[in-house]
């Protein structure tokens, strides 16, 4: 329940739904009655109206003309296309960003890192250090690419809390982004964006195959070419665990064995 006095507060009421949406207690298809939300929460219509809006501007829920609204689906193919442009924006990004980056900055960033080691057991506590990690860099992306990209952030968050699940990721996440966070220190940034499109693809790769093991890939391939990253799944597109990639780009740095429980980088003789 949500007890707010005086006055009711949009904020609490949209951080109170999106968490139930992303743990899911609201599951997707729910259709959402404002007047059953407004009793639960012991909050008046307008707070919730505006709370609603900002879901839907988050992609969480969805409005139908004459019907109200209802929690948006959370459909594999929907995070892949995420993924697949997150591929095609951020690596290149941060690498353009990388000398940029202050020292204090670098401490934020190694700061959030020990959080998410800290909280390795505990996924929402996790996934929110995560997210401040990568907001560093996050902060100094054009405005412009910063909205694409946090939009694309919340599309996927739901499957993401799910993937922490398994014990195995954070660990795999946190060594990965300990090796991106020291090429960054090396102000490298050829290496930066490497060990960036390297944990977007492992994630993307690991997070639908949790929940569809016969996913069909396709945007992400697609955008993975585009970049000059070959994947190597078997035929038909599906992939499995240990899914290998290879740079084919020209300027592609060859890099130290790089390996989770999802994907794997191992250089070519």
């Amino acid at each position: 329940m949500v007890n707010q006095r005086p006055g009711d507060s949009v904020d609490l009421v949209h951080r109170t739904l999106r968490e139930r949406i992303i743990e899911g207690h609201y599951p997707p298809g729910l259709r959402l009655s404002q007047g059953a939300l407004a009793t639960e929460l012991d909050v008046s219509r307008t707070p919730l109206r505006e709370a609603l809006h900002r879901l839907e501007a988050d992609g969480l829920v969805i409005a139908e003309a004459n019907r109200g609204m209802r929690v948006a689906p959370a459909s594999d193919e929907a995070v892949e296309e995420c993924y697949a442009m997150r591929l095609l924006v951020e690596p290149p990004t941060v690498a353009a960003i990388t000398a940029d980056l202050s020292d204090a900055e670098l401490a934020a960033m190694a700061d959030a890192l020990d959080e998410m080691d800290r909280n390795r057991h505990r996924k929402r506590d996790y996934q929110e250090a995560h997210l401040r990690f990568h907001e560093v860099a996050l902060s100094r992306y054009p405005a412009s690419f910063r909205e694409v990209t946090r939009s694309l952030h919340l599309k996927i968050y739901r499957h993401q809390r799910l993937h922490f699940s398994r014990p195995e990721v954070p660990e795999d996440f946190t060594h990965v982004d300990r090796v991106f966070l020291e090429a960054i220190r090396e102000r490298d940034a050829e290496l930066a964006k490497q060990i960036l499109e390297f944990h977007l693809i492992d994630a993307a790769v690991g997070m639908i195959l949790d929940k569809e093991p016969d996913h069909t890939f396709g945007p992400l391939l697609i955008a993975a070419r585009g970049v000059g990253i070959e994947i190597k799944p078997p035929p038909g597109h599906q992939a499995d665990r240990r899914t290998t990639i290879r740079w084919r780009r020209s300027d592609a740095r060859v890099l130290q064995p790089l390996t989770t429980t999802t994907i794997q980088y191992v250089p070519e003789p």
